[in-house]
């Protein structure tokens, strides 16, 4: 079985989450424009659709920009190089106690009987 190439993968994938993107942003705005000027609004397609636009927007660009950037810089730029010994935390030596305390044990008490 022949493997997809990597462009086809890519197109597939992000098609894929665009969609998941499309469908929460349709939602998000439908009920956003539902609940604060109702269904019977002579403006209601002009502000759903503009409120499926910032919705799509902001996600898409979250989820398809910042996240991957943010997760690729902090594994190149925070990871140590190949090679390098993993740095020890310097702690104190802590030092021994001068004598051992003997702690008795608890005694038990049993409870006195209830009188009415």
């Amino acid at each position: 079985m022949p493997q997809p190439s990597l462009s086809t993968l890519l197109s597939t994938q992000l098609l894929r989450r665009a969609g998941i993107m499309a469908g929460v942003s349709f939602g998000l705005a439908l009920a956003l424009v539902g609940y604060l000027f109702g269904f019977a609004d002579d403006d209601y397609f002009t502000r759903l659709f503009r409120a499926f636009f910032v919705f799509f927007w902001l996600l898409s660009v979250t989820f398809l920009a910042v996240v991957p950037f943010v997760s690729w810089a902090a594994a190149k730029w925070l990871a140590q190089p190949e090679g390098t010994p993993p740095a020890e935390a310097s702690r104190k030596p802590r030092n021994a106690p001068a004598s051992t305390t003997v702690r008795k044990p608890t005694r038990t008490v049993t409870r006195s009987e209830k009188t009415l």
